[in-house]
């Protein structure tokens, strides 16, 4: 029995030797892959930095060019608004002007005018009804 307990304890030995062996490479994996991964979160970082800082100038160029093509939109509007002002003002003379000019010929188209459109409004509910 005592042969037995003295050959097994050079063995326990060289297992815990092993054990510890396989325990610090482990332990130098690990940290290998921590400095790894560091090291590649600090690249990232400084990448996405970079970007960022070359997006900002880029970002208030866009936003300035919008905002122009906004404004000039707005004075596109504004013009186009202002001249159908004065053609309508315009129209709106000239039909006073032909009405004391012409007013029995005004009379007659208006007349001709409504006469039409209840015609018009006429077929078209006949229609719907059949």
């Amino acid at each position: 029995m005592n042969t037995v307990s003295s050959s097994s304890k050079p063995l326990a030995q060289q297992g815990q030797e092993v054990a510890d062996k396989a325990a610090g490479t482990a332990q130098g994996v690990i940290h290998s892959t921590q400095r790894a991964a560091d090291s590649a979160l600090d690249t990232l970082s400084s990448k996405v930095e970079d970007l960022r800082s070359q997006a900002a100038p880029l970002l208030n160029r866009v936003s300035s060019q919008a905002e122009a093509a906004a404004r000039r939109g707005i004075e596109a509007v504004r013009d186009t608004s202002q001249q159908l002002r004065e053609k309508a003002m315009r129209a709106s003379d000239s039909a006073v002007g032909y009405v004391k000019d012409e007013p029995i010929k005004a009379m007659l188209i208006a007349a001709a005018t409504g006469a039409a459109l209840m015609g018009l409004i006429a077929l078209l509910s006949r229609s719907s009804r059949d």
